[in-house]
């Protein structure tokens, strides 16, 4: 455990930590724990908007993500370990890197073939069980992550199965307005009863351990909903794409959809605040908020290593542990989680986890660096669709990300990175374009189907767009370097140049060796083969 916070934030851990064990035979003192854990939700929050850069996070208003890092701890640099779905969260639920969590090293297990072998992640120790195993009482709701949940009491049985809409897709989709606003109330009660659910099930003086993972920001979107339903009007998103994107219209209509479904996820979590407060046990709960990679269907995004897929949200709140107002520049992974939530409780972290616990930076009354040897994060990529290229292979990658640079290796620069053309010459106009946004087909099937996917593959012959789709969709060289000071978009790779070969060798020796002490199956090409890939299958 790090001690670098000093000697109060020592006697105040020491005093937590002994009081977490005081629950033998009276009501146990331990915090709840709410995670909020939403399912694509990249680094989109108004408390995250920069000082000196205009950014999406200036067009968006979100009152009840910013209240938990207002009351709490924001993190600057916090990163997934992969930019896709499962992989990412066996990492979290395991602690360990993605790569070494047997067939939750891909997206689904679709094109391997297990039968046979034995598969890691079905008997890895996964922190929630830890968890239940030490007295909380364990659910979780939606899209959330491995663990088995402790037994439903008569209460919650009583309490009913909490119905579920996605905001966007449920309320955009009303055919008036008195429809509409009965659906957003729905949804709004919904949240409500989520929280309902386990306040009302948990068995007197045990502490609860609820994730809550919604699917409102993954695709597929009702078109314009953005603006339909929360008033994000895509012209006030101009200059404010990412440089390698197009800044056209469509593509800012696709980010303003995508950022109206962030707003019903602070609205969602509104009310389930609500309910705690209501309650007398919202400060009695350890409140953390994440997301499992960035915006999906956007080149570069979800699945890739660049910051568009990797940064993601980490606010921290718990009145009774962690100072206020702080915004710490730490890195931290999300596999960092589990074995911070397991110290927070006093149960040790297992030694078999990779991921590090972030807790005295949580009891740190310190902004900004708490530890300054806590500056990079090791991320990521396998396989995402088990059908973009033929034989059901992968687009191997690793990286490293630090407060200056970004590294990373294609372990496979032949391949296609977003997945094969196939089809790609017969989407040749934008009469498709929202056929298109609801599926991965016709071709680069690495990148969900969207809006912004269907409108650059039909201008991709076009003079003022075909440089960015080449440098989105196109072959990537073995290895890439970014100077995050000057290029904060990653642009100009400095792989090539002399000037940087020196940063180049330290990067490339820091992801290889993690490499070999995590005994990565790519160190041998493992995931090219059985199990990972059925050489039987075309």
């Amino acid at each position: 455990m790090n001690r670098i916070f000093g000697c109060r934030g020592i006697i105040f851990l020491a005093l937590i930590l002994v009081a977490s064990y005081a629950h033998s035979q009276a009501n146990d003192q331990r915090p709840n724990i709410l995670f909020f854990f939403a399912d694509d939700w990249g680094r989109y929050a108004s408390i995250y908007a920069e000082k000196d850069k205009l950014s999406l996070n200036d067009v968006i208003s979100t009152p009840n993500i910013d209240r938990i890092g207002r009351e709490g701890v924001v993190f600057e640099n916090a990163f997934v370990p992969v930019a896709s779905c499962s992989p990412c969260r066996a990492s979290l639920a395991t602690g360990r890197y993605f790569w070494n969590c047997g067939s939750n090293a891909f997206l689904n297990t679709k094109g391997s073939n297990w039968d046979g072998c034995d598969n890691p992640m079905e008997t890895l120790p996964k922190f929630g069980d830890l968890l239940r195993d030490c007295g909380y009482f364990v659910q979780r709701s939606r899209k959330t992550f491995a663990f088995t949940q402790s037994r439903s009491n008569s209460a919650m049985k009583r309490f009913g199965k909490v119905p579920y809409e996605r905001y966007g897709l449920y309320v955009g989709t009303a055919t008036n307005e008195q429809e509409r606003q009965q659906r957003h109330d729905e949804v709004v009660e919904n949240s409500r009863r989520e929280m309902q659910r386990i306040l009302v099930g948990t068995p007197e003086g045990q502490p609860f351990f609820f994730v809550f993972g919604s699917i409102n920001v993954h695709r597929p979107y009702t078109p314009d909903s953005g603006k339909e339903l929360w008033g994000i009007e895509p012209d006030l998103l101009k200059g404010l794409i990412p440089k390698f994107l197009p800044d056209a219209r469509d593509v800012r209509r696709d980010f303003s959809d995508y950022l109206g479904e962030v707003l019903a996820l602070d609205m969602m979590l509104g009310a389930m605040l609500d309910e705690l407060e209501a309650s007398g046990e919202l400060d009695n709960t350890v409140i953390i908020l994440s997301g499992d990679h960035g915006i999906p269907g956007i080149p570069r995004g979800k699945t890739n290593c660049y910051d568009l897929a990797t940064r993601v949200p980490l606010l921290v709140r718990w009145p009774k542990g962690i100072s206020a107002g702080r915004r710490v520049n730490d890195f931290v992974s999300i596999m960092d989680v589990g074995p911070t939530v397991l110290e927070l409780v006093g149960s040790k972290p297992l030694a078999s986890m990779d991921g590090r616990s972030f807790l005295p930076q949580l009891l740190s009354e310190k902004s900004g660096w708490v530890d300054a040897e806590r500056d990079s994060v090791i991320i990521g990529r396998e396989r995402h669709y088990s059908n973009a290229r033929p034989g059901n292979l992968p687009y191997p990658m690793r990286a490293v990300r630090t407060p200056h640079h970004l590294y990373i290796r294609n372990f496979k620069p032949q391949r296609w990175p977003m997945g094969n053309p196939y089809d790609a010459a017969k989407l040749t106009s934008s009469d498709v374009l929202y056929e298109m946004g609801l599926s991965t087909v016709p071709a680069y099937r690495d990148l969900d189907g969207s809006l912004t996917k269907a409108w650059m593959m039909s201008q991709r012959g076009s003079p003022q767009d075909k440089e960015l789709f080449s440098l989105t969709m196109d072959p990537r060289p073995s290895e890439e370097l970014y100077d995050l000071k000057n290029d904060p978009d990653q642009l100009v790779n400095l792989a090539a140049d002399s000037q940087h070969a020196s940063i180049l060798y330290v990067l490339r020796g820091r992801v290889e060796e993690v490499m070999n002490d995590t005994n990565d199956p790519r160190l041998n090409d493992a995931f090219d083969q059985l199990p990972w890939v059925d050489s039987t299958k075309p």
